[in-house]
């Protein structure tokens, strides 16, 4: 069975780079390997299946309503943007993007904020590196705001249940590291993200979605999450019988698994109460920073990825490496103090 759950893990991993056809379909990919995982884990039954179906729903039903709003508002929400942008300098619009969308999620959710970034990166007229960085930047900032309040992500929902603390307590926990590094990934953004040559870095010249468009995005939503579920569930033994123990510095460079798993799940499975806060805080932190690195390990590079159509090599070549720096200046950090 561990092995199976390995060789699942390794294919959930790599197979999205070399593979084009699963590239192009990751949303069915990931949804067949955490079948696979559920099956290999032994977990699946019908209560796993109840909940594979249910979990998607709410996040399902906001991509829908927000994709529909979108394309019914296309042109006062663009006119919107543009007067904003073309009030202020190119770069600071860039990096208030980044830092305001952070620092809402944790209101709005991680789902609307991500929503609201796609829709801003597309009246933008950026070249294809500065759209990867723009989106990347953007949801490890939205990943890490949304952790701040227990209704910005699942993460911090249950974190809280399990903890049974009160709605602010993890904005006192890791609010001094998330807030800091919200506003370094908004500078990053004003320094690396550049407009195409000889245009201002607007266009309100998109076109607009389709409602196959709109339907087609949506299911693929549903059926990543149902899959992320299912892979979440599926590795559940394998968490419980090789990580619970480590220590707790192995346990958050160990939860860069989170890139491919569902953060929520580990979280589930690793926090609890008589745990000391400096543990907790470096597991969460360990589970949000890794979050960005790759597609799958967040719903809002789910969304901006296949709304946007960014791949998961273009993803990884920007965001492996700024997630990794961040986990070792967090590693520093919360080592030291």
């Amino acid at each position: 069975m561990i092995i199976g759950l390995l060789i699942i893990l390794l294919l959930v991993l790599f197979l999205p780079f070399f593979v084009k056809r699963i590239e192009e379909n990751l949303e069915v990919f990931l949804f067949i390997m955490g079948f696979l995982a559920a099956i290999v884990g032994g977990v699946f039954d019908k209560n796993l299946l109840i909940k594979a179906l249910e979990d998607p729903i709410k996040i399902t039903i906001a991509v829908l309503v927000a994709g529909l709003l979108f394309k019914w508002l296309k042109t006062p929400l663009e006119k919107g943007i543009l007067g904003i942008s073309r009030a202020m300098p190119f770069r600071l619009f860039i990096a208030l993007i980044v830092i305001i969308l952070g620092l809402i999620s944790s209101v709005i959710t991680a789902i609307i904020a991500a929503l609201i970034l796609v829709l801003i990166v597309s009246v933008l007229t950026l070249d294809r590196q500065s759209e990867v960085r723009l989106v990347v930047l953007a949801c490890f900032s939205i990943g890490l705001g949304a952790a701040l309040t227990p209704i910005g992500e699942p993460l911090s929902t249950i974190a809280i249940s399990k903890l049974g603390e009160d709605f602010f307590y993890l904005l006192r926990l890791i609010g001094p590291e998330v807030i800091p590094a919200v506003l370094i990934f908004g500078i990053l953004a004003a320094l690396l993200v550049h407009p195409k040559q000889n245009q201002d870095g607007l266009s309100n010249n998109q076109s607009s979605e389709t409602y196959r468009e709109i339907m087609i995005r949506t299911i693929k939503i549903y059926l990543f999450v149902m899959g992320l579920t299912l892979l979440g569930e599926g590795f559940q033994t394998l968490i419980n019988r090789y990580l619970l123990d480590l220590n707790t510095g192995i346990l958050y460079w160990i939860n860069m698994i989170s890139a491919v798993l569902d953060n929520a799940t580990l979280a589930a499975a690793e926090i609890s109460p008589s745990m000391d806060e400096p543990t907790i805080k470096a597991i969460l932190l360990g589970l949000l920073i890794s979050g960005g690195m790759l597609i799958p390990g967040n719903i809002p590079n789910i969304i901006s990825a296949g709304k946007l159509g960014i791949t998961s090599k273009e993803w990884a070549k920007f965001g492996l490496p700024v997630g990794l720096a961040t986990m070792v200046v967090f590693f520093i950090v919360i080592t030291l103090y």
